[in-house]
């Protein structure tokens, strides 16, 4: 009999799981794969910095590093609920910073970001449309489905166009 049990153990295969950092843009869910965030940390003060895209809200200091702010929901042109309170502020607010290969960026997210361990099988591709719809914006790696919620998984490091990634490179 505890052979047969540990045969069924072994003949059961272990699902490949997907760690994310989940956060809400205006009402929806989305997320970043884990190994995409080096930190999560409270805002601290911006600067503003000229001739830089609208959703770049500026620089801020993260640990001695000086990295540019960018606010997803002004990029994604994501309108707010009625009662959310503009980002304007940063107060309340927390930054997610990224690390690329090439540079480091810091997302605003409005609400402390959860950890979140799904089975890839719940991760569907993007729907064919949306893909077409966005020829040079294929940064949304697949919908996350999970207790009926609906996570966007994000790829970070295909949000930025080329031209905006050598914006970056000049700030930082």
């Amino acid at each position: 009999m505890e052979q047969e049990e540990r045969k069924d153990k072994r003949d059961r295969k272990v699902e490949p799981m997907v760690h994310l950092i989940v956060f809400k843009l205006g009402s929806e869910e989305y997320g970043i794969r884990i190994e995409q965030v080096k930190e999560v940390t409270v805002t601290p003060e911006v600067a503003r910095m000229p001739k830089t895209p609208k959703f770049i809200k500026g620089i801020a200091n993260i640990r001695g590093d000086i990295i540019a702010i960018m606010d997803l929901e002004e990029r994604f042109h994501i309108r707010l609920p009625d009662d959310a309170i503009s980002l304007g502020n940063y107060k309340n607010t927390y930054t997610l910073t990224l690390e690329a290969s090439d540079y480091t960026i810091g997302l605003i997210v409005r609400e402390m970001p959860q950890s979140l361990t799904i089975p890839i099988s719940q991760i569907d591709k993007t729907p064919a449309f949306i893909q077409d719809l966005n020829i040079n914006e294929n940064f949304i790696e697949g919908i996350g489905k999970i207790n009926g919620r609906l996570i966007i998984v994000l790829d970070i490091l295909r949000i930025l166009t080329s031209d905006e990634l050598q914006q970056l490179r000049v700030l930082s």
